[in-house]
Formats: C-alpha cells, sequence, structure tokens
C-alpha cells in the first residue's frame, strides 16, 4: 500500500477510496497544492495543465477541511460546462466512497431545475455548479451559500466568459472572509485581472511544471494541405487509427454538424457534440464515446471541456484555434495520465506561418506529418466507398420483376469478375469528378 497520500496529509478514510481508484501516486500539482490547501488560510492558484490531476488536487483537501457536523453549504466549485461539473462531482463522490455522512451535490445547467432544488432542500456541504444554474437558484431563493467559506474555481480560463457578467453576483453572497481556490491550464490576463479582483493580496501561486507536464506524451504534428483535399487527408488519418479513439476539433456548431455529417456518410464511427444539442442527446452521445461504441467525436472547444476518457490516442485540429491556450486545451485531451497521444493540426498553407508562434508562445515543437499521395488518397476513398456499399441495407421497395432484370444482367459473372466490373467503374467515375473538381477549384485565400 502506498502511503504518499497520507504522507501529504490526506486521511486513511480518504486514501482508501483512492486505493479502489488505484490512485497511489499523487501527481505534481497535487504534492505541491495538498498540504498548502490543508494547512494554510491564504487563497490559491493553481497552474497546472490539463490531465494533471487538478481535481484531486483541491478535491481531497476540501473533503477533508469540511465539518460534518454543520449541514449548511460550506464548498462551492465553480465549473465552466456540465460535462466537467458531473466529472467534478463524480470524482469527489469516489474520493468520499469511505468518509461518512458528507454530502455532495451538482447543480449545473441543461437539465430540469426541479430536482436540483429538492435536492438543496436537504443538507449539502459541497455544490458543484455551472454559473449560469447557480445564479439562478441564488435568484430563486433556492440556495444559500452564505455560510460556504471554500469557493473554488476550476478550469478558469475558459470560464472568463461565463463569468465575466455573473461572478459579481456569486461573489456577493458569500461571506467576505473565505478562502478562493482558482487552478487554471494557461495565465491569460483576463485571469490575471480576475485574480487581482477577487482574491486576496497574499495569494499562493503553484506552479506545476509548466513548461514540460502540459505536453508531456503529446506528438505535435502539422499537416499542410489544399481545402479541396483537407476531407480526404483526414479521412485517410482516420483510417490509419481505426479503432482507437481520438476527438476532432472544429471553430463553430455549424463546422461540426458539417464534418460529423460527412463522416457518418462514410461510415466512420463518429459523433457530434456542441452547445446547441438539448442535453440528454449530448449525454447520450457522450456515454458512447466513453463506453468505446462511438469511436470518434467531433466536438467544439467548450463542449468537450471535462472528457475525461484516458484512452483518447488522438486530437485533430480541423480548424487552426484562435488563440494559444486552446490549442492546449484540445491537445491536453489526449495523452492524459502518463499515456501517449498525438495532437493533429491540419492548416492551409497561408496558415503554416502560424506554427513557428504556437511553438515559441507554447514552448513545444511540431513535426511535419507526411501528406498522403493522391494515390493513396484515392485507394482510401475507395476502401470508404466498399465499406459504405458493405453496410448498405438492401432496399425492399424494389419490385422482384426488376430485381430479377439487374439480376439477368450480371449472372453469368463469378463474384470475382463483378467486384472488378464495379471496382472500375467507381474510379472511372471518380477520376470523372476529381478532373471536374479541379477545373472549377477555388482561387481566393482565406480571409483572417
Amino acid at each position: 500500500m502506498s502511503k504518499q497520500f497520507l504522507e501529504l496529509g490526506i486521511s486513511e478514510q480518504i486514501q482508501k477510496g483512492l486505493e479502489d481508484l488505484d490512485i497511489s501516486i499523487p501527481t505534481d500539482i497535487q504534492k505541491k497544492a495538498i498540504p498548502i490547501l490543508l494547512n494554510q488560510k491564504e487563497d490559491v492558484v493553481g497552474l497546472a495543465k490539463t490531465g494533471t490531476g487538478k481535481t484531486a488536487a483541491f478535491g481531497l483537501p476540501l473533503l477533508q477541511l469540511i465539518d460534518i457536523e454543520n449541514q449548511s453549504i460550506q464548498a462551492v466549485i465553480v465549473a465552466p460546462t456540465r460535462e466537467l461539473g458531473q466529472q467534478i462531482h463524480a470524482n469527489l463522490v469516489s474520493f468520499a466512497k469511505y468518509v461518512p455522512n458528507i454530502s455532495i451535490a451538482s447543480i449545473c445547467g441543461g437539465i430540469p431545475i426541479k430536482p436540483q432544488i429538492e435536492r438543496l432542500t436537504k443538507a449539502t456541504h459541497i455544490v458543484v455548479a455551472t454559473p449560469g444554474r447557480l445564479i439562478d437558484l441564488i435568484k430563486r431563493d433556492a440556495i444559500s451559500i452564505k455560510s460556504a467559506t471554500y469557493l473554488v474555481l476550476d478550469e478558469a480560463d475558459e470560464m472568463v466568459t461565463s463569468l465575466k457578467d455573473g461572478l459579481d453576483e456569486i461573489i456577493k453572497e458569500l461571506p467576505k472572509k473565505r478562502r478562493t481556490f482558482l487552478f487554471t491550464a494557461t495565465m491569460p490576463g483576463t485571469i490575471k485581472q480576475l485574480i487581482q479582483n477577487y482574491m486576496s493580496k497574499h495569494v499562493i501561486q503553484i506552479n506545476s511544471e509548466m513548461k514540460t507536464i502540459g505536453h508531456q506524451g503529446i506528438d505535435h504534428q502539422y499537416v499542410v494541405v489544399e481545402p479541396i483535399e483537407k476531407l480526404d487527408v483526414l479521412m485517410h488519418f482516420l483510417t490509419s487509427k481505426e479503432g482507437k479513439r481520438g476527438i476532432i476539433f472544429c471553430k463553430t456548431k455549424a463546422a461540426v454538424n458539417k464534418l460529423a455529417k460527412k463522416l457518418a456518410i462514410h461510415k466512420f464511427s463518429s459523433g457530434a457534440l456542441h452547445g446547441s444539442l438539448s442535453q440528454p442527446i449530448r449525454d447520450r452521445i457522450m456515454g458512447q464515446f466513453r463506453e468505446g461504441h462511438v469511436q470518434i467525436l467531433v466536438a467544439t472547444d467548450l463542449a468537450a471541456r471535462g472528457i475525461d476518457v484516458k484512452e483518447i490516442e488522438y486530437v485533430v485540429h480541423y480548424h487552426l484555434p484562435d488563440v494559444y491556450e486552446t490549442y492546449v486545451h484540445r491537445s491536453g485531451r489526449t495523452a492524459r495520465a502518463g499515456a501517449k497521444g498525438m495532437s493533429l493540426t491540419i492548416l492551409q498553407k497561408e496558415e503554416e506561418h502560424e506554427i513557428s508562434d504556437f511553438e515559441y508562445e507554447l514552448g513545444i515543437t511540431f513535426q511535419k506529418y507526411k501528406k498522403a499521395d493522391a494515390q493513396s488518397i484515392e485507394e482510401n476513398n475507395t476502401l470508404l466507398w466498399a465499406k459504405k456499399v458493405f453496410k448498405t441495407k438492401p432496399n425492399r421497395e424494389i419490385s422482384s420483376n426488376f430485381k430479377e432484370k439487374v439480376h439477368t444482367v450480371f449472372h453469368h459473372l463469378t463474384k470475382e469478375e463483378l467486384i472488378d466490373k464495379i471496382l472500375a467503374n467507381y474510379l472511372e467515375q471518380h477520376k470523372s469528378i476529381i478532373s471536374v473538381t479541379e477545373e472549377i477549384k477555388p482561387s481566393k485565400k482565406r480571409k483572417r
């Protein structure tokens, strides 16, 4: 039995819960944060990359700091999305498996509010909330956080927009004498301002191996494509990763829907995830992805927050992100918990110069991914066509008389001869389409 968490000050009860989860060795951010949160009184800023165990870094000491005898809400954890909120709630419940009588509630948006209001009538020590839903419940007088002595802002850099108008409303409901724990993967100016406005002057900042740990195990690559071949290059890459789970990031909801539809047409095991989908649909898609029924998730940046799946082998940036911090969050979906992963960025020629900027700002190195040649692309597309034909359901509405006429045309061919002719017909048509498309190929560059 590892005693490393005990040595950090974690109780035997919580340690037992960690053992059930096969967690025995603390990460760097956990080693640095847990003793400070447990033993000091100051506000804390934790700077650590995605996938380094920030939830346990603040969650384990928080569980220990709670006074079980006090039935009021003592800690408020705010997360940017429901998915991340649910993940934090599930983790805390697991950590506290052997801690009797501690009560943790999830009050995130996207689901009916009435059951949450009813839940809050019972004794609750910790609430995990999204900003909008928390403010809604405060306005309805359904929750009181006036006795909460701990405020946790998790993934704060992803939450700045949603907190911009609402943090004042949340803060004024909290007692002035409280401790605030802010955890973030990046430190843009907006976060520095937030720290200055809402945290004490004597805030303790913890940095967790920021130069290496966030990118450890991630193979950063990029490939330059013409707009017309972008989808084909992506599909060739996805075929090479068949059977492995990955996430493809797009900038907009419309782009997610469009790409997911194209992948579905080509029979890739994929699903779309963005904020405009209803919560039951988002939950269903996420469940299918976690369980491995869906191999590829096409998502917007914010919708993918809270995806803590260890077996994500690759991330694809179908559109280059607008800010460097977004690249960090996207890439951090892979190579989690010490695993290896790949982060592939698909660029157009006029974007290639931006790679050096990303390298400089993030302290990483990109390798150039070898783009498949025209023949390999064509062979892959043909293979995808063959799989699509194989998975096509028979049309039961075709009359037996007409079906017999068609059968008569082919009846003298062997299986091999029929395949040869169908394949040759497809390739002939495909070449015709390529030649026509090349003639009308757009010459305008993408506006920036």
